[in-house]
């Protein structure tokens, strides 16, 4: 895959600029920010792709595989999985028969829920997701281009922008011992 093309002028900037001389100034600060936000997505998109490719998966494979894989027992109900994922239910069934297909999970019924469904991490998917882990920690993670203080400071700006949003809320605090 060859490196893209470098533009002689951010097109962001660009837009920016477009927007203030077409009147739409109070907007122009958001749109510059929505826009940059996308734009770096999918340059990290691109980066993470190209490094899951290899191992035969999507981040939304990669990501089901690593949740399980994080549980004590390598399951965990499908409702839970969508819950932590954030995507629609549609979506994560696609992923799990995609994975169940080729013998990564599993779907066992659940123990107490007659209606619902274990996903289950087979010792295929656990070396599957190790691996990948390791290449995406390497060439993604280890290096996502920016210093340690700005790395820092874009998860605090986002995760203050996420939580106002209503993405999360708080832990709240745990009991005293008795």
């Amino acid at each position: 895959m060859s490196a893209p093309r470098r533009l002689p002028v951010d097109p962001i900037a660009e837009a920016k600029r477009q927007w203030v001389a077409h009147g739409w100034e109070p907007a122009a600060a958001g749109m510059t920010a929505v826009t940059s936000i996308i734009r770096a997505q999918q340059l990290l998109f691109a980066r993470i792709d190209a490094t899951l490719k290899p191992f035969g998966l999507s981040f939304a494979r990669y990501e089901m595989l690593r949740l399980l894989a994080f549980t004590r027992t390598g399951r965990m109900p499908m409702a839970s999985a969508i819950a932590r994922l954030q995507v629609h239910p549609t979506s994560v069934t696609n992923t799990v028969d995609r994975l169940a297909r080729d013998g990564l999970v599993s779907r066992e019924p659940h123990p107490i829920d007659g209606r619902a469904a274990m996903l289950v991490i087979t010792p295929a998917g656990v070396h599957l997701v190790e691996d990948a882990t390791a290449a995406l920690n390497e060439q993604v993670f280890e290096q996502v281009g920016l210093s340690d203080d700005d790395t820092a400071e874009l998860v605090r700006i986002i995760a203050r922008f996420r939580k106002d949003a209503g993405d999360f809320t708080d832990p709240r605090p745990q009991p005293d011992p008795l």
